[in-house]
């Protein structure tokens, strides 16, 4: 890999580590690449895939928001990128092996 490839690989794990909520869309238009080239060069640097890093990203800062706060659990699902709550709920569960609701409630026992 040439090293503008690497720089560019660099930069966009610095995006998605920066804690501000990304998208393959939005990384995609930021760094001027089609979404798939996108994600093959990041995985042929990184052997990570890109769209589960960003999810991972989201389901972690759902689950601090779950418990740091009151926030409503469709609130945390719009807050962190997902549309529809039952997508979220979803996605959460077969993250963290239990609802939304169940691990606020274990987490602020």
């Amino acid at each position: 890999m040439d090293e503008l490839q690497q720089a560019r690989v660099l930069k966009i794990l610095e995006a998605v580590k920066s804690g501000r909520l990304c998208s393959l869309h939005r990384l995609a238009s930021e760094f001027n690449l089609s979404k798939s080239h996108l994600q093959h060069l990041f995985k042929r640097q990184t052997g990570l895939s890109l769209g589960h890093l960003l999810v991972e990203q989201r389901l972690e800062r759902a689950a601090q928001l779950l418990k740091s706060t009151n926030m409503r659990i469709k609130e945390i699902a719009f807050e962190v990128g997902y549309e529809h709550t039952s997508s979220f709920s979803r996605a959460f569960e077969r993250r963290f092996n239990e609802t939304p609701r169940l691990y606020r409630h274990h987490t602020k026992c």
